[in-house]
């Protein structure tokens, strides 16, 4: 689990089925907030360079940070503000940044000028959260030039099939989550195994980093409170391996 999070940007557009839910528009309502209006981050845009009182920095190096995860970093509205993001970016070049994005083919336009072969420190993600998805998200990834790929899975809406992309070994990481709070969408834990029966396969690192609020495994559905989203998810993996273990 990621504990640091840094957004220089908040709001978003929804452009994807997986967005129908978005849990970013759903806390947002609750605050009387309205989330398709995308407003630079005040106090939070240089929280990288914050430091403490004795001058160190208060995310230490080594560190991994999820970036723009209540907005899409390659979003057009932030075309004014990426620059300076990116220098925040390159000046902490010993913290790594985690950018997921469903806005992967605005990449090569958002890159700044040094980008090269990419930043050793910087993770480029893009979500596919159902087959269609991955085959129009995937190739793009494929060919653009990023040090570290990952892949999330999330929310999860179906069964999907990467093994076309997995084999190209680009991909370092595919991450699987359900979806979380109101109107959640089934995660059922069969599509969960058949991604890590893929990564297996072609030596990919894998994750299953939540359940989502409506999950199904072992022929039972669960309802499950948010905040356990993540330790259910662990479980149901230990489960799943322990049972393999036993049946060798």
């Amino acid at each position: 689990m990621i504990k640091n999070m840094w957004n220089p940007w908040h709001g978003c557009h929804k452009c994807s089925p997986g967005c129908l839910n978005c849990y970013v528009f759903f806390l947002d309502k609750q605050r009387d907030k309205n989330s398709s209006i995308v407003t630079r981050s005040k106090s939070g845009f240089s929280l990288p360079l914050k430091k403490d009182r004795n001058g160190k920095f208060k995310i230490e190096d080594g560190k991994e940070i999820a970036t723009c995860f209540t907005s899409d970093f390659f979003l057009e509205e932030a075309d004014a503000w990426r620059d300076e993001a990116w220098e925040i970016i390159r000046t902490r070049n010993k913290l790594n940044f985690l950018i997921c994005t469903k806005r992967i083919e605005r990449f090569e336009k958002c890159l700044p000028s040094d980008w090269g072969d990419g930043y050793d420190n910087v993770r480029i993600a893009v979500t596919c959260e159902c087959q269609s998805k991955v085959d129009e998200r995937m190739p793009i990834l494929l060919r653009v030039k990023a040090k570290t790929k990952y892949v999330f899975v999330s929310p999860i809406l179906e069964k999907v099939d990467l093994r076309e992309y997995l084999k190209s070994g680009q991909i370092d990481m595919v991450s699987v989550g359900g979806e979380s709070y109101e109107n959640a969408r089934v995660c059922d834990f069969e599509w969960v195994e058949y991604i890590k029966a893929q990564c297996d396969e072609f030596n990919v690192k894998f994750d299953f980093h939540q359940t989502g609020s409506n999950f199904k495994a072992f022929g039972k559905n669960y309802k499950i409170r948010h905040f356990e989203e993540y330790s259910q998810a662990k479980k149901a993996m230990k489960f799943l391996e322990d049972k393999k273990n036993k049946d060798i």
